[in-house]
């Protein structure tokens, strides 16, 4: 890890993605069930659905949040509509014991130190505190591979990832990309069509 990442992991390496916001379909053979495209295309709170299904809260764990001085490598393409400087912010977010989430988002500084000023809260409760508008708007989802992301979660991959953007007052305020556990699928079912998980 580059000695200037502040304890960042590197983005999570893409078996495929698709970032074309219309059509938003998995390749042949990767068909997402009804419950998971709700969680990977819908615009709802993960935290807040994490906590549904679950019935525990969500806990923020923090891994990092540093400088991003020379751009992000691998970060989608949105970031660049973010003003500098920009900080980026990694954190699993856990349900008891268990890792069913890991995030990483990239933020103008002054922003991020507007809005996150309690760092282990989730980005949704952060932002929604004052009840100000947002909106969220998914730029696309694919599937990633990381040793990092099995041994945390404690499954093999692939595992399936999103990104999307915050928009207040029209204006873009933070790039979010998540990955999650395939252990959703004990309250979700199957992520895909016709595929059942052994792990």
């Amino acid at each position: 890890m580059p000695p200037d990442s502040g304890g960042l992991l590197p983005s999570p390496r893409f078996l495929w993605q698709d970032c074309d916001a219309e059509r938003q379909e998995p390749p042949p053979g990767t068909e997402l069930t009804g419950p998971w495209k709700l969680l990977l295309l819908g615009d709802g709170s993960p935290t807040r659905h994490l906590q549904l299904l679950t019935g525990l809260a969500v806990e923020v764990e923090l891994i990092a949040m540093a400088s991003e001085p020379d751009g992000a490598a691998g970060a989608p393409a949105e970031v660049a509509h973010l003003a500098e400087p920009l900080l980026r912010r990694q954190v699993w977010l856990t349900c008891g014991p268990q890792a069913l989430g890991w995030a990483e988002s990239w933020w103008n500084r002054v922003e991020a130190e507007a809005h996150l000023q309690d760092r282990r809260l989730p980005i949704w409760r952060s932002l929604s505190a004052g009840r100000a508008e947002l909106y969220r708007e998914v730029d696309g989802f694919g599937q990633v591979q990381e040793p990092w992301l099995e041994e945390r979660f404690g499954c093999e991959g692939p595992f399936w990832s999103r990104h999307y953007r915050f928009f207040r007052h029209g204006r873009e305020l933070t790039v979010i990309r998540e990955v999650f556990s395939p252990a959703l699928e004990r309250w979700l079912g199957p992520a895909q069509t016709g595929i059942v998980r052994k792990d």
